[in-house]
């Protein structure tokens, strides 16, 4: 599906994903950040089938769509509408389409935000309509060989498979700009794009940390209240990941705030001005961009039924406490040659009643630290966890 230079990507888990989803729903939102790939996958499918596309930044698809209703009622087959945030009018109808009885036509639509911000979406469509959230490449989708490459440079299909380093970076430059400047206010976030760039580089700065709106607005000068709209912005177009506490009755004082990441380790490093992977090495943000590369490739491949952090105020912590498959499994990520038994990992172990303690490093072998304690690869710990 994506050929550049040579290179050959075809995303066969996520097309048999949406194939799945279509068989069981009448229609299927693909939702993403502009450029993950949405219509180039969107397109390839169409391919395959009796199909109709509509792309809302075509002028005469729009014109097409005058009358919607007159459009698409007569259509059979595969309907594909991409950018269907942009026509927020057209969610009455597909709920009437969707709804015929017996179903005459499929509908995919594509759009460049969360639930959250296609808001008619979630109220008009809720229960016709199934969802399903894209991100950029994955390990398993460009190979094991190209993991240093796809954390350097992030997912996103263009910057992943520009021709230089160089030339990924300004890809990735060009991008933040744009989608601060265009693509948030065509979702309606009516915010200057010089103040929610400082607040995502803010962000990228405390990846990985303990999230504390009052202290990041005291840095950037604005209220706590406004400092969390920024931050529902960001995570509602999907850049950014907030990943919430686990807590229970231990008797023990836990941490209640969440933890944020910016999803894709490329634009994160653009935010930080780090152009390779020297710079990466000897920057004091290595170990927190290792931590949320491998917590966003584990969360995309294992799509589990629930995901937290953990974190007592003793000290004792997990970084990935996931629900998958009816077991408890914990992910602990460290940046290192040969990670060892930590008194924390114990604690996690015994308080969280884990199945299973895998321990993510950017080595090459698997050994065994303890019982259920196991130290991995991300490849093989994606194979483990699949």
């Amino acid at each position: 599906m994506f050929n550049m230079q040579g290179m050959k990507f075809h995303r066969t888990e996520l097309v048999a994903q949406i194939k799945r989803r279509l068989r069981q729903s009448p229609g299927v939102a693909l939702l993403g950040p502009r450029q993950c790939g949405k219509s180039t996958l969107a397109r390839w499918l169409a391919a395959q089938t009796q199909s109709t596309y509509f792309d809302l930044e075509n002028p005469a698809d729009l014109q097409a769509l005058a009358e919607p209703m007159a459009a698409m009622q007569r259509l059979r087959g595969l309907i594909v509408i991409d950018e269907v945030q942009r026509r927020p009018d057209l969610f009455p109808v597909l709920r009437v389409l969707l709804d015929r009885k017996p179903i005459r036509a499929r509908f995919l639509i594509l759009g460049s935000a969360a639930p959250e911000l296609l808001q008619q979406t979630s109220e008009t469509l809720a229960g016709r309509i199934a969802m399903i959230e894209m991100s950029g490449f994955s390990l398993t989708e460009v190979g094991t060989d190209a993991l240093p490459r796809l954390w350097v440079r992030g997912g996103f299909p263009l910057a992943f498979m520009a021709r230089t380093q160089q030339a990924s970076m300004e890809w990735r430059e060009d991008f933040i700009r744009t989608f601060l400047e265009r693509d948030l206010p065509q979702l309606g976030v009516r915010m200057p794009a010089a103040t929610m760039r400082r607040f995502w580089t803010m962000v990228a700065h405390h990846s990985g940390g303990i999230w504390n709106s009052s202290a990041i607005g005291g840095s950037l000068g604005e209220s706590h209240t406004t400092i969390r709209r920024h931050l529902d912005v960001l995570s509602s177009a999907l850049v950014l990941r907030v990943l919430q506490p686990w807590f229970e009755n231990l008797g023990k004082r836990q941490i209640k705030a969440p933890k944020v990441y910016v999803r894709d380790t490329g634009l994160l490093h653009t935010l930080l001005g780090i152009r390779s992977q020297d710079e990466l090495d000897r920057h004091p943000k290595l170990g927190a961009s290792w931590e949320g590369f491998v917590i966003e490739q584990l969360l995309s491949e294992i799509r589990p039924s629930q995901a937290y952090y953990w974190r007592t105020q003793a000290g004792a912590e997990l970084d990935l406490l996931l629900f998958h498959r009816a077991r408890r499994i914990g992910v602990e990520v460290k940046y290192g040659d040969a990670p060892k038994m930590t008194a924390s990992m114990t604690t996690a172990c015994v308080d969280l009643k884990l199945d299973k303690l895998i321990v993510v490093y950017p080595g090459a072998r698997q050994y065994t630290l303890a019982p259920k304690v196991m130290v991995s690869p991300l490849p093989n710990a994606i194979a483990e966890l699949k």
